[in-house]
């Protein structure tokens, strides 16, 4: 169970802290209407991602359990794709700017439409999490639950972080933003090894 707990934080912290239209969202309103005000926000995918999570179970229920390995596979591509493109992130790292002052005025229930619209949890959940915890479930319902809350735990707990780190940025400065997505960059690359290698394992006779 503490291996599936650890398998959902490492990819929530990866997640967290890649740059995309959510931490866009998170990184404007808190840089120009502040981090008390914007920490709410953190809770969002637990409301946005329901349908995502939903949506990509019942499908990937109807898949052949063979075809999961070949998810599995695709995922550890989609991972190391990502973790090039943090490396890049931090190679090239250029502190935040804040956005429209519009998006200041956005709610709880907003940030989570943001996150709704954007692909890279359909992403994560479809190649990724959803193959995941699909495995985990059959094993032990455990499992799956310990997958979760690794997750969504860590996902909330540092995207917590992010608010806090950009709304203390002029005490900080960019330094430590960088060295977060540089940890992306090793944990989504160690993640997405993991997958090629459970998907080929899986694939194999006896697997």
């Amino acid at each position: 169970m503490v291996f599936y707990l650890i398998l959902g934080a490492t990819y929530a912290f990866a997640a967290a802290v890649q740059p995309g239209p959510f931490q866009a969202f998170l990184v404007s309103r808190t840089l120009s209407h502040g981090w008390r005000r914007t920490l709410p926000a953190s809770l969002s995918p637990l409301i946005s991602d329901g349908p995502i999570v939903a949506l990509t179970l019942v499908a990937l229920s109807q898949l052949p359990a063979r075809f999961e390995q070949v998810l599995r596979l695709g995922g550890g591509v989609f991972l190391l794709y990502l973790a090039l493109g943090a490396f890049r992130s931090w190679r090239d790292y250029q502190e935040a700017q804040p956005r429209a002052a519009g998006a200041a005025q956005r709610t709880v229930f907003e940030a989570a439409v943001v996150n709704l619209l954007n692909p890279n949890p359909y992403l994560g959940w479809s190649l990724v999490m959803g193959p995941l915890l699909l495995r985990g479930w059959r094993e032990t319902p455990a499992h799956g639950i310990a997958l979760v809350l690794g997750f969504y735990a860590t996902m909330a707990l540092t995207l917590a972080g992010i608010i806090v780190l950009f709304g203390s940025a002029s005490r900080l400065g960019p330094r430590v933003g960088r060295a977060l997505v540089g940890a992306s960059a090793v944990a989504l690359a160690c993640f997405g090894g993991y997958q090629l290698w459970s998907g080929t394992t899986g694939l194999l006779p006896g697997g």
